[in-house]
């Protein structure tokens, strides 16, 4: 967004009390050359400038030499048929006492831009035809625009440098797994292929046999559905089913053992362990809304998981999902096809995460067009006026055009250049609409503030001086912080931040290049139409009556030296700035910002950490009540996680084997594990060894005796990695957590085991493949403070560079600081997390607060009021409404996500609408307030 300037505001006489006839007033100044302090957007006319011949005794100070108000119109270029741009004198500063002040940027810039505006002045179908070219030749690029592609949700939404995935890269190097004899979920060091159904009885519990034969049913239709290959061949579920002993590995142990007898007994039933013909079956994570009576004998059991593990990897893998694909199908009609009557069921599989997710980004595309639509309404109304010279609505329509070629260009370079298309960038033309017409709107105000009497070329070249250092500025912070978002740990924040900061590189190119040429073109209008309302006999008379009321039926005619006041730059003069300014009003704010900063404060406390990847698809999508009804009957336990001792350790040496059981015994007293689950080989091994009374604790009989101990344990044989010199180099146990729901307890407990696990005198690591989305909860605040703090500090440099006043410096800083913690407390309030997808919003909050708060903070301290009261009210009265716009256009532009049906984009909207209220509020009322009070001391 921009709003105005960084120039120097001349001196000016005071301003006229409240309710006073603004007609009958001295105009509050403007800085000096730049025209739009208090630009409004299209439609707003300027206060009338301060003639440079005023002396200085008047409380006036000239405007610079070479600035465009002192263009002569003698000057060489001046001429309408001269194509060469102004040369432009050295702008000479103004001493203004203590204050600190420099152009030493503006100045070459705004001589810079001058020359450029006069050029596009000149040649406007040039600029006008290069810009659609340019985006006709970049939208090429969306031939690169895969479709169909499955999201890697790995690889987008958890950390690049997660710990868990070298952990990972550890335990596929020391260990294997086998999904044809010898299959174990808790094994595999990645995520597999599987389908899921929760099964939820109707009746108190599941426990009965008719719940179980409907399950058996259902069990048996899933297992008789086959795959047709492209070269159509079948593929059954008994060749792609992971297997253990040459079986399909059931989908529910306690179902397999009530096919196997029918009269099982549901009374008999304990938890988590359930002995059958001898063999104990570990019920954890299969059954769900258990109650438990005496001796863990199962009471009821609300829930069922019936899991079909596939095999993954190597020539087994296409040949899964292609399975799965048809699972997913025809799911539907097998659910409709069987009397279901004492269950309901939620399916899932390991490829519904990559899938929904991709649906979910092509929900939005309608609603774009609804932004669309409702920005170009927006641009409508801001520039429409009741005259034929003045109205500039069909120029905010082609402003808003010039934001489709900038989205069209940018989406087009980014795939170009290979950078993938996430979920989350479907975001960025809601919010590149919203922010883009701010540009326009400052570039039409300009305009609208020119002399008509000027040549077109004359006119641009002003228009550009003022206002496009000002929009330089104010692009530059708002790329700068999404650049920042490059030094995420998430691909997914990356690549947004990478896409939206190029389409606004775009829209400011566009805006100076594209628009400026159709603001030449609107121009020729604007003169042909005033030309046809001067009678042709009596040059010097305006204009019929006739004529003047067709064109202008409720407003005057255009003064060629003058302009007026837009009534909210008089709403902000003459009432809302002196009653911000009032005492009791000041007691007022000072105490609404307490409550603000308190209530911000506890929110940031309460607010949850970690993306819920069910929140990445759609409302309506099917895995939402499959997850639910997870959390609901089946969050007890959590995932079954390796112990893994990475070097060799003599386990044959008794004081060895101790310190290992202390470490392990040290896991299973914590509250995250359930100690009745853990499995270790050693334990076994131990016990073996005892009974078929060998030494262990001789080295030889220990390592020649593994081999005959694995026949009888094939499972043992994926946790022991012995090397050829016979030497066990690495080995695992497998502890089993549990209250780990919430993302609270999730990072809580990973914290926690990697703490034993450093503790422990025996080199060990824990992983599971969970881990690595649990990472995010350690990582997601430490990223979110890391980019909030170089992007403020980069903030920080360039208020430095180009408001160098220390104050505004200040000030800037503390808005920064003061809205991101608004944003991030009030989060906790609408239930929204800090994860990568609000952190993008938090590093946006950033740019949308400089701009707030440095333009309002400079009027201030450059406001030759002698009075606080009168600074703050002139700086209300220049900067009021395009901040009120400004705001306003963006929220417009992100508002129809509020229809969405992902909660992603939902988010979006809401950390973005807390940005644009929190933002303007701070420089509309916080920042004026706080100024008068601690001005004085400027």
């Amino acid at each position: 967004m921009s709003l105005s300037p960084f120039q120097d505001v001349p001196e000016a006489q005071t301003e006229p009390s409240a309710g006073q006839e603004a007609e009958s007033t001295p105009e509050s100044p403007k800085p000096a050359g730049t025209g739009t302090d208090s630009d409004v957007g299209s439609g707003q006319e300027q206060v009338q400038e301060q003639e440079p011949e005023q002396s200085p005794a008047s409380g006036q100070h000239p405007e610079p030499p070479g600035s465009p108000e002192q263009e002569s119109p003698s000057h060489p270029g001046s001429g309408q048929g001269d194509l060469s741009p102004p040369t432009s004198q050295p702008l000479v500063e103004v001493s203004h006492g203590h204050r600190c002040h420099t152009n030493c940027l503006e100045a070459p810039l705004s001589r810079a831009f001058q020359r450029l505006g006069w050029v596009v002045g000149a040649y406007p179908w040039v600029f006008l035809l290069m810009s659609v070219l340019l985006t006709v030749l970049l939208s090429t690029g969306f031939i690169y625009l895969p479709e169909d592609q499955e999201v890697n949700v790995e690889e987008q939404y958890t950390p690049i440098w997660s710990r868990a995935k070298t952990e990972r890269r550890f335990v596929q190097e020391h260990f294997t797994a086998d999904d044809r004899e010898h299959f174990s979920v808790s094994r595999k060091s990645t995520e597999i292929h599987f389908a899921s159904f929760l099964v939820v009885s109707n009746t108190a519990s599941l426990l009965e046999q008719e719940v179980f034969s409907e399950v058996s049913t259902l069990d048996e239709a899933v297992q008789a559905l086959y795959a047709t290959e492209a070269n159509g061949t079948h593929t059954l579920y008994h060749q792609v089913c992971a297997k253990n002993q040459g079986l399909c590995v059931p989908s529910n142990p306690l179902l397999s053992a009530w096919k196997v007898n029918k009269n099982l007994d549901f009374t008999r039933i304990t938890f988590p362990i359930y002995t059958v013909n001898g063999q104990p079956l570990s019920l954890a994570g299969t059954l769900g809304g258990i109650l438990l009576g005496t001796r863990q004998l199962v009471l009821e059991a609300k829930a069922m998981r019936l899991q079909y593990y596939l095999k993954t990897g190597g020539e087994d893998d296409q040949h899964s999902k292609t399975w799965l694909n048809h699972f997913l199908n025809q799911v539907s009609g097998i659910e409709e096809s069987l009397p279901l009557k004492m269950v309901q069921v939620t399916y899932f599989t390991s490829l519904s995460r990559g899938l929904e997710f991709e649906a979910t980004s092509k929900t939005v595309i309608p609603l774009f067009y609804v932004a669309f639509v409702l920005i170009i309404l927006f641009a409508i109304i801001s520039c429409y006026r009741c005259d034929c010279a003045r109205n500039k609505m069909c120029v905010g329509v082609f402003g808003v055009t010039s934001i489709a070629l900038a989205v069209v260009s940018g989406f087009g370079l980014m795939l170009f250049c290979g950078v993938p298309f996430v979920t989350i960038v479907a975001y960025s033309p809601f919010l590149v609409l919203g922010v883009g017409v701010d540009d326009m709107f400052i570039m039409i105000s300009a305009w609208q503030k020119t002399d008509r009497t000027d040549s077109l070329k004359q006119r641009m070249s002003s228009v550009y001086s003022r206002v496009a250092v000002s929009i330089t500025i104010t692009t530059t912070t708002n790329i700068l912080a999404f650049y920042t978002g490059v030094m995420s740990s998430f691909r997914s924040v990356q690549y947004f931040c990478i896409y939206t900061g190029t389409m606004l590189l775009f829209c400011y190119f566009y805006t100076i290049t594209y628009f400026g040429a159709i603001m030449v073109l609107d121009g020729k209008r604007e003169a042909s139409c005033l030309r046809w309302l001067k009678k042709p006999d009596v040059p010097e008379q305006k204009c019929s009556s006739l004529k003047r009321w067709l064109c202008f039926p409720f407003e005057s005619l255009p003064d060629e030296e003058g302009a007026d006041i837009h009534p909210m730059n008089v709403f902000f003069r003459d009432y809302f700035g002196p009653l911000l300014t009032n005492t009791k009003s000041k007691i007022f704010v000072v105490l609404l910002y307490i409550l603000y900063v308190i209530s911000s404060i506890y929110g940031c406390l309460q607010v949850q950490e970690g993306l819920d990847l069910r929140n990445l698809a759609s409302d309506d999508s099917y895995i939402i009540p499959y997850f639910n009804v997870e959390e609901r009957y089946f969050s007890v336990y959590g995932p079954r996680v390796m112990v893994i001792v990475t070097k060799s350790v003599d386990y044959w040496d008794k004081d060895a084997r101790q310190l290992l059981e202390i470490c392990l015994t040290d896991f299973e007293n914590s509250k995250y594990v359930d100690k009745s689950l853990t499995e270790f080989w050693l334990r076994e091994y131990v016990e073996y060894m005892k009974r078929n009374t060998r030494d262990v604790n001789d080295k030889n009989t220990f390592i020649n005796s593994i081999s005959s101990f694995l026949v009888d344990f094939p499972l043992f044989t994926y946790d022991i990695n012995i090397s050829s010199s016979r030497e066990i180099t690495s080995s695992r146990a497998f502890i089993q957590t549990m209250g780990i729901s919430s993302s609270v307890n999730k990072k809580k407990m990973l914290i926690q085991l990697r703490d034993l696990a450093e503790n422990c005198e025996v080199p060990l690591m824990v992983y599971n493949p969970a881990f690595i989305y649990f990472d995010q909860y350690t990582v997601i605040l430490e990223n979110t403070v890391r980019n909030v703090i170089v992007a403020s500090v980069a903030m920080f440099v360039v208020s430095l560079l180009l408001i160098p006043h220390p104050m505004c410096a200040f000030w800037v800083t503390f808005a920064i600081a003061s809205v991101i913690v608004g944003v991030t407390g009030f989060m906790a309030f609408w239930n929204v997390n800090l994860d990568s997808v609000s952190m993008i919003n938090l590093v946006i909050c950033i740019g949308f607060s400089f701009d707030f708060s440095a333009h309002i903070s400079y009027a201030f301290v450059s406001s030759p009021s002698p009075s606080v009261n009168q600074k703050a009210i002139e700086a209300l009265y220049m900067l009021g409404y395009p901040v009120l716009q400004s705001a306003l256009s963006t929220v417009i532009g992100v508002s129809v996500l509020s229809a969405a049906r992902a909660y992603i984009f939902r988010t979006f909207f809401k950390v973005m609408f807390l940005v644009m209220v929190f933002g303007a509020t701070h420089g509309l009322i916080f920042i004026p307030v706080f100024l008068t009070i601690f001005g004085r001391f400027v």
